[in-house]
């Protein structure tokens, strides 16, 4: 069986109404977090994306995204800018990824117990970043180049995850008690940066909307009480979201892990329009809809862990009674639980993408 037969083209417009929910979408529209750069390369080959693209030109990975994006029906996609601004500890192991042509070298994690700041002598000498240091140029040439129809996007507001890649994990978690001064100050420093981060992506057109990533959970609970969240991390959040509405943009938020108990504040207090990063194991996304889907759109949610492991029969059904459940009142956009990973099988995800373009909305 063919894939992705059925064209579709981006519409960024009809993308902001369905976050905003102010109307029922004439189709099922995809939104993912981002695509890991083997899958971008397996589809690219697979459907002959690139040809007529030298690799050598300037921006020619942006152009081989323009196309491939808007041959998958994305009405935007992300552009990574500002991903390694901020100097943290990593780790490195072998990837275990099986699935010939999308197997990588390596892969990397923060180191959990300690980061690079672990006392006041660390937090002076460590070498803040400044967004008059990002290279803009990749966002210059999209306002010139993207189409009409659609948009893009950084990640920004990275407030915990980056205070805990700057402390580790293990380190933060004490020193919210021993040294709350120091914790404060690195929040202070991690927080305005993406503020300021924030009304720098909303200067340029072409970004449509403004989406901040934070896991602030794991499977049964938050990584921190909720009421230091509340204190030291979604008000710097509540200032994105003020930042992307005073700029005509929704706030979106990926947000991984058990975040039941703050999902009022972030909704009621932050302001977020759309929340994305579903699980099975905690919270499956139909479960999602029906609990938040009249106070906020509803992102994704086909679990990655099924999606690796089923087959293309069961993906389907599984798709099809994600969107009849999720689509009756519009506020909801297909896509995986989490991002597309290189270990996701390349057909599963095109028959996720295919069921979507295949299935009519009720009442159309």
């Amino acid at each position: 069986m063919t894939l992705l037969e059925q064209e579709i083209e981006p519409d960024v417009e009809a993308l902001l109404n369905l976050i905003r929910r102010n109307t029922i979408p004439k189709r099922v529209h995809h939104i993912e977090l981002f695509l890991d750069e083997e899958i971008k390369q397996q589809v690219c080959k697979h459907f002959e994306l690139d040809k007529g693209i030298d690799a050598d030109e300037n921006f020619a990975e942006l152009k081989r995204d323009i196309r491939l994006h808007s041959f998958l029906g994305y009405d935007v996609f992300r552009v990574t800018m500002a991903a390694d601004v901020f100097s943290t500890r990593m780790v490195t192991a072998s990837d275990t990824t099986s699935i010939e042509g999308q197997k990588r070298k390596n892969r990397q994690w923060n180191e959990e117990h300690t980061g690079p700041i672990q006392s006041w002598q660390d937090f002076e000498k460590y070498r803040w970043p400044n967004t008059a240091d990002i290279d803009l140029g990749p966002l210059e040439w999209l306002e010139n180049n993207l189409p009409a129809n659609m948009g893009c996007y950084d990640l920004t507001a990275h407030i915990l995850e980056m205070a805990t890649m700057l402390l580790g994990y293990e380190t933060l978690c004490m020193k919210l008690y021993d040294q709350p001064e120091l914790v404060d100050a690195i929040f202070e420093k991690v927080g305005r940066f993406y503020v300021e981060y924030t009304r720098l992506l909303c200067e340029f057109s072409c970004v449509k909307l403004i989406w901040g990533s934070d896991d602030m959970g794991f499977r049964s609970s938050t990584l921190v009480s909720p009421q230091v969240l509340r204190e030291k991390v979604l008000p710097w959040h509540r200032r994105c979201a003020h930042a992307a509405h005073e700029n005509r943009r929704p706030y979106l938020l990926h947000c991984c892990g058990q975040i039941k108990e703050i999902m009022d504040d972030l909704i009621d207090d932050v302001g977020i329009d759309a929340r994305h990063s579903y699980e099975d194991a905690i919270t499956p996304v139909t479960e999602a809809k029906k609990q938040y889907g009249q106070r906020i759109a509803i992102l994704g949610g086909i679990d990655i862990d099924f999606l690796c492991r089923s087959d293309e029969r069961t993906i389907r059904r599984r798709v099809r009674e994600t969107l009849e459940a999720c689509t009756i009142d519009g506020g909801y956009r297909l896509g995986t639980g989490n991002t597309v990973a290189n270990y996701v099988p390349l057909r599963n995800y095109l028959v996720m993408l295919d069921e979507g373009r295949n299935f009519a909305l009720s009442g159309l």
